[in-house]
This record gives structure tokens, sequence and C-alpha cells, in this order.
């Protein structure tokens, strides 16, 4: 090799040693990680899905684009969920996304002291045992709390104002999610007694305890049933609705699906809103915020839902003062 040579070989590596980092600047890298914790099977929470990747997307976040998703579903089965979440915190994802149930928030949080987790309930965060603080949760977890599992002594009260005269109520939980159910028992059981009648609590934690429950209300006098908000009730509200009909029980769900279905009265935040805001927070954090730094968020939008037509199929009369409050009614 001549000198001319020599020194064109030298000229061309370190061309190559200056254009080497701008290469590897250039590379994409490695997209973060959501780990979902679904209480729930997909179809049944297509749309708080919905409304999650919603909310995800209002920070530049698209799943498959920029953002990968590893979902878990318990399909009902509480039992499955803290199995479920020490699968995805063993992924090392970026953060770990637990929205619809107080079970699947308590699971992720078991799971993991390090990676930021996101809940989303119903119930109160510090009763249930997520956060001592609101405004500053600290640590590695934070999330969106609505007013479903708060509004359960309204939800007996809107069944008073239809049977002023009832002894008694009735209440259904979901014994395996007992934190959840014995906070609803706990407010309604206050609400009983303010109101002057009985409380009588049901279980059901299958769908096969559904009939089973309504055929024991068959043979009791009550005034109707509350459906304490609870996930494994809110995914199957459309059966629950055709068992209140056929039974004639009047009834008050959470969604507003329950009363399209056919049940009587729906009372309860909106899910569309705090899914929302769940997938909003994951994306913060995936830019950087700290969870512990970003206080729980309170979505108070409450809607009530009359079905009219069921109404009159029991022979209740709807008094005016209930149904001009009512957001929508079905006729």
């Amino acid at each position: 090799m001549d000198r001319r040579d020599f020194i064109a070989l030298q000229g061309a590596a370190a061309i190559l040693s200056l254009l080497r980092p701008l290469a590897a600047a250039a590379q994409p890298s490695a997209m973060p990680v959501i780990g979902y914790l679904g209480a729930e099977s997909p179809e049944r929470f297509a749309s708080r899905l919905a409304s999650f990747r919603d909310g995800l997307a209002t920070t530049g976040f698209a799943e498959g684009r920029n953002v990968t998703i590893e979902y878990r579903w318990a399909e009902g089965r509480n039992e499955r969920l803290p199995a479920l979440a020490a699968e995805l915190a063993g992924l090392d994802v970026s953060v770990l996304a637990a929205p619809g149930s107080l079970a699947s928030a308590l699971a992720a949080k078991a799971a993991t002291q390090t990676i930021p987790v996101v809940f989303e309930t119903g119930v109160d965060p510090i009763v249930g045992g997520l956060v001592t603080n609101l405004r500053k949760p600290g640590g590695n977890i934070t999330g969106v709390t609505s007013l479903n599992a708060a509004v359960g002594a309204k939800r007996l009260e809107l069944l008073r104002e239809l049977a002023p005269h009832a002894a008694a109520f009735a209440l259904l939980v979901n014994p395996t999610n007992p934190k959840s159910a014995e906070a609803s028992i706990n407010d309604l059981q206050g609400a009983a007694r303010t109101l002057g009648c009985d409380l009588k609590v049901f279980n059901a934690s299958t769908e096969a305890d559904f009939e089973s429950v309504f055929a024991a209300l068959d043979k009791m006098k009550t005034g109707g049933l509350v459906i304490a908000n609870e996930t494994f009730f809110a995914n199957r509200s459309e059966q629950l609705a055709a068992l209140a009909f056929r039974h004639r029980v009047p009834a008050v769900h959470q969604s507003r699906e329950f009363v399209l279905a056919g049940g009587l009265l729906s009372y309860g935040g909106s899910v569309r809103q705090s899914h929302s805001q769940a997938g909003a927070y994951v994306g913060r954090i995936l830019k950087g915020e700290k969870p512990g730094e970003l206080p729980v968020v309170q979505v108070t939008t409450v809607e009530l839902a009359v079905n009219a037509k069921t109404a009159r199929t029991f022979g209740i009369n709807v008094p005016l003062s209930l149904l001009g409050r009512a957001d929508e009614v079905i006729d």
C-alpha cells in the first residue's frame, strides 16, 4: 500500500468514526411498555379500554405506534389478579395500569414498589388502602376515583323515593372483592338506618349466583335492590337487568347500560371520563412525571337514568321530581 492509499484509508476510517454516533442516535429507541391489568375480559372492557386509549392519545401516545401494551385479563375472577399483576411486574413494564376495580388496583400495588402504578376505581382510595393522601399520594402509585361507591347511599335513597313505605331493601355485593363489599355494606347500612328501613345483604361472585339471589328476592317483600359498585356487576349489566325485569325487582345499578337493557334506574359516575383520565396519567408518567407527585383525580360527573317503561310495567309511579332530575329517561 503506497502512502497516498494509506492516507485515504485513514480519512475514510475517521469519517466512519464520526458518522457512527450519528447513526446510533438516529436509531429509534425501544418503545415503552404499559402493563394493563384487566379484571374482566377484553370484550367486556371494550368501551373502557377505548376511553383509556383516548386518554393516552391526549399525551401523544398510540398503541403500536410509539407504545406497546401488554394485557392480562382475569376474566371476572378476582383470585387470579395477584398472579397476573406479578407476571406484568416481572416483565419490567414502564407503567402498570390497573383500571376498573379495587381488587386489580390492590393486586398491582402489592406486585411492585418500584414500577409506577395507575389505578381507576369507584371506591375511596384511602378507605380502600391504595393511598394515604389524595393530593400527594407519594411512592409509586396514583390514579383516578369516580363517585360510584360514594353515591351508594344515594342509590338507596332513589329506591326509597319509589317505595316510601317499604320496610326493607336489598343490597347485592361480591364477596371476592372484600374491601369493596365491606365499604358498600357499611355505607348502605348507615343510610338504611337514616331512612328508617332494614337492609338485607346478598352475595354473588359468579353468574350462577344471580338466579338464586333473584329467586330469594321473589319470596321477600323488599322495596328494591341496590347493586353495589363492582366491576363484576358493571360488566354484567344486561344479564342483571333481564333478571330484574323478569322477577319484577325494582333495581338500581351504576351503569346506564343497565337501564338501556330494561333495568329501572342507574346512578353513577362517568366511566368514560375516569378511564380516559387514567390513560392520560399513564401517558404523563411515560413522559417523565412521578406518580407520587400526581394527585389522585376525582371524577365528579354523576348521571341518573330512569326507564319509565319498566316503571309502568312494574306499576311504579315515578315522582315528577325524580324524573326532572334525570339526565336520561327511557320511554
